[in-house]
């Protein structure tokens, strides 16, 4: 029975997934609209740039942020009152 089931996931995903990619036209996408003015593309240089270098250093901007504007005090971890320091055990 779980056979059957994967099975009929499996050709619903591929039915949607071939629905969706034949249903979308990428050949429209080169046909202009009235007023549309696309200016020149960007270079490898300036993708990588916009796309990841500048996330990147988003990120690390606010993360140092937060690391440096914290207030929190450091947590150290309590002996607890079961076990007693060796200073107080008599040899």
């Amino acid at each position: 029975m779980d056979k059957k089931n994967a099975l009929r996931a499996g050709a619903l995903a591929a039915g949607t997934t071939l629905m969706m990619l034949l249903m979308s036209s990428p050949a429209l996408a080169l046909t202009r609209d009235d007023g549309d003015d696309p200016g020149p593309g960007l270079s490898v240089i300036q993708t990588l740039g916009l796309y990841v270098l500048l996330p990147l250093a988003l990120f690390a901007v606010i993360a140092g942020l937060v690391m440096a504007l914290d207030k929190s005090k450091i947590r150290t971890i309590k002996p607890s009152s079961s076990v007693k320091p060796e200073a107080d055990a008599k040899a």
